[in-house]
């Protein structure tokens, strides 16, 4: 397993995090998510081998935020 910290910005509250929690976690290849609110940060544990970070950054982007970077 692989892990990654995606920097989000537009994340406000709860919802913002539920959203972003549950479109990686709906992705094949993601074991764990968990978002930090407060600093912007969306840590993700997952299967290199069966996703790569651009469908990440793709589905957060679809619930309408930015991802504007990866540690």
């Amino acid at each position: 397993m692989a892990k990654t910290t995606l920097d989000v910005k537009g994340m406000h509250c709860g919802h913002c995090k539920a959203s972003v929690t549950n479109a990686l976690k709906g992705l094949d290849g993601v074991s764990d998510v968990s978002v930090d609110l407060e600093k912007g940060k969306a840590s993700v544990e997952y299967d290199d081998a069966r996703i790569q970070f651009s469908k990440m950054k793709e589905a957060v982007e679809e619930q309408g935020y930015d991802v504007v970077g990866q540690n």
